[in-house]
C-alpha cells in the first residue's frame, strides 16, 4: 500500500521515522547463538560454535584434534560432533539468516523521491513527489514484535538440532562400543570352537567319536565364524555412522573407542515427575508455544487492518511555465481509498483464525504425545536396567559357576570334552545376551534424555534389538 507525499509532508514524518529507527533491531555479534549456547551448556554441558571465519575454524579444529588424540568416551564424541558436524553448522547458518529477516522487518520502509518534467512549445511542467508507505510505518512495531518471536523460534530450532545431534551421537557411540564388545566375545569363542572342531576331526579319524558328534562340533565352529563376520560388518557400519555424525575424514578416522561398555550404574535414576520434566524442558514444545503466540499477534494485526486494504495520499507540488501566461505554482493533495463492498477482509481474517486453530491443536496434540513418550521412555529405561542387571547379578555368575564345575568334572573324568564344549556354547549365548542387554540399557538412557530434553523421540520398535532373553533361550534350545 503506497502513499505519495509532498516534500513538506515527508519532513513531518522524519521525526517519527527517527523514533522508530531507535527501536530497530541490529545484527548481533554471535549471529543469535546465545540461546543455543545456553541450552547446550545447561543441558549437555558442552560448547557450541558458529564457524564464520578462519580463526573460528582453527579454534574448533584444535579442540577436535585434542579430543581425538585420546580414546573417546561418549561425552568427548558428542563434543567433537557439536564442533565438527557441518550439518549442524548449516542449521546455525539458517539461524543467522533468520536474524537478517528480523533486522529487515524492524526497519521502516525506505522513502522514494520522484521528479518528473514535461516540456513542449516553450511550456514546461515540473512535479516533485516523495513516496512513502504509511500503513507499513504505522504497523512497524507490531510486525517487528512478531518477527522477534519468529527469530526466537529460530534460535530454539537451532538448539533443538543441537540436542538431536547429541542424542544421535550417543546412540551411535553406544552401538559402536557394544559391537566392538561382541566382536571380542565372538573372536574368543571362535578360537574355542576351532580347537573343539580340530579335536573332533582327529578323534573322528581314529574312530573315537561318531560322525554326528563330529558334525556338531564342526557346525558350531562354522556358525561362529559366520556370526563373527556379520558382527564385524555391523561394528564397521556402527563406527562409520559415528564417523558421519562427528564429521570426520582423512587422518581423523583413526580415532579410538573402548572395546567394552561401561558398567551399569548402581541404581537407576528415579524420575517421579518425568511427565512434568518433559513438558517443562522439551524444546519442541517451546517452539510450538512461540508459534502460537506470534500467530495470535498476527491474527490481531489482521483483524485491526481488515478494512484498510488501500490508502493512497498524494501530496502535489507542481510548477508550470508557459510563454503566454505568467508562471504559476500548484499545491494540493489527492486521496484514494478502497470501499470494502465485496471483500471486507473476511477471507484474510478467516485464514489467520484457522491458522491459529491449527497451531493450537497441534500444540495440544504434541503436549499429549510428549507426556506419553516420557512415560514410555522411562518404563523402557527401568525395564532395560532390570534386565541388564539381572544378567550381571544372576545369569552370568551362574554360567561362570557351571563352567568352572564342568572343568572340575572334566579333570576327574566325570564328563567328556564335548559336554564342556556344549556348555561353552550356552555360555557364549548368555554372554552375548548380556552384552546386548547392557547396550539396550544405555540406548534407553539416551532415549530417555532425548525425550525429556527434546532431542528426538525414543527409538521405534523396529530400531530396537530383539529381547536378549529370547536370544539366549533360543541358543539353549538349539544346543
Amino acid at each position: 500500500m503506497r502513499t505519495h507525499l509532498s516534500t513538506h509532508v515527508f519532513r513531518r514524518l522524519l521525526p517519527i521515522s527517527a523514533l522508530l529507527l531507535s527501536g530497530c533491531a541490529s545484527f548481533s555479534p554471535d549471529g543469535g547463538m546465545m540461546v543455543v549456547a545456553d541450552v547446550a551448556n545447561q543441558t549437555l554441558k558442552k560448547e557450541v560454535a558458529l564457524v564464520r571465519s578462519t580463526d573460528d575454524a582453527e579454534r574448533a579444529n584444535s579442540t577436535v584434534k585434542r579430543l581425538l588424540a585420546h580414546p573417546l568416551n561418549v561425552d568427548a564424541a558428542v563434543q567433537v560432533a557439536l564442533l565438527n558436524n557441518k550439518g549442524l553448522q548449516a542449521a546455525y547458518s539458517e539461524l543467522a539468516l533468520a536474524e537478517t529477516s528480523l533486522v529487515a522487518q524492524s526497519l521502516p520502509p525506505n522513502p522514494t523521491f520522484s521528479l518528473s518534467r514535461i516540456s513542449g512549445d516553450g511550456a514546461s511542467e515540473v512535479e516533485r513527489q516523495v513516496v512513502g508507505d504509511i500503513l507499513a510505518l504505522a504497523t512497524l512495531p507490531f510486525r517487528s514484535e512478531i518477527e522477534r518471536d519468529r527469530f526466537h523460534q529460530a534460535q530454539l530450532k537451532a538448539a533443538l538440532e543441537t540436542l538431536r545431534l547429541a542424542a544421535d551421537v550417543r546412540r551411535a557411540y553406544v552401538r559402536a562400543v557394544a559391537a566392538n564388545e561382541l566382536v571380542g566375545l565372538l573372536t574368543e569363542a571362535k578360537s574355542t570352537a576351532e580347537a573343539a572342531a580340530s579335536l573332533a576331526k582327529k578323534l573322528g579319524e581314529t574312530g573315537s567319536i561318531n560322525k554326528l558328534d563330529q558334525a556338531r562340533e564342526q557346525v558350531f565352529y562354522a556358525e561362529i565364524t559366520a556370526d563373527l563376520a556379520s558382527v564385524r560388518q555391523n561394528a564397521a557400519s556402527a563406527r562409520e555412522r559415528l564417523v558421519r555424525l562427528m564429521g570426520l575424514w582423512g587422518d581423523d578416522l583413526g580415532f579410538r573407542i573402548p572395546d567394552k561398555q561401561p558398567a551399569l550404574p548402581r541404581t537407576p535414576s528415579a524420575l517421579p515427575a518425568v511427565e512434568a520434566d518433559a513438558v517443562g524442558h522439551r524444546i519442541d514444545l517451546q517452539i510450538a508455544r512461540i508459534e502460537l503466540a506470534f500467530l495470535a499477534k498476527s491474527l490481531g494485526l489482521t483483524q485491526a487492518t481488515r478494512f484498510v486494504t488501500l490508502l493512497e495520499i498524494a501530496g502535489i507540488d507542481r510548477r508550470t511555465r508557459d510563454p503566454d501566461t505568467p508562471p504559476f505554482r500548484e499545491r494540493g493533495f489527492d486521496i484514494q481509498f478502497q470501499i470494502p463492498v465485496f471483500d471486507g477482509g473476511e477471507v484474510a481474517v478467516r485464514r489467520a483464525s484457522e491458522t491459529y486453530n491449527l497451531a493450537f491443536n497441534r500444540l495440544t496434540e504434541k503436549a499429549v504425545n510428549v507426556r506419553s513418550e516420557a512415560r514410555d521412555a522411562y518404563r523402557i529405561y527401568r525395564s532395560s536396567y532390570d534386565i541388564a542387571s539381572h544378567y550381571q547379578r544372576e545369569i552370568l555368575p551362574l554360567r561362570k559357576i557351571i563352567t568352572e564345575e564342568m572343568q572340575l568334572r572334566l579333570s576327574s573324568m566325570q564328563v567328556d570334552i564335548f559336554a564342556l564344549v556344549t556348555e561353552a556354547r550356552q555360555r557364549v549365548a548368555s554372554l552375548r545376551a548380556g552384552i546386548e542387554a547392557k547396550r539396550d540399557f544405555w540406548l534407553a538412557q539416551s532415549d530417555l534424555k532425548a525425550v525429556i530434553d527434546g532431542g528426538g523421540s525414543a527409538a521405534s520398535d523396529g530400531d530396537r534389538p530383539s529381547n536378549p532373553i529370547t536370544s539366549a533361550q533360543a541358543a539353549d534350545a538349539d544346543h
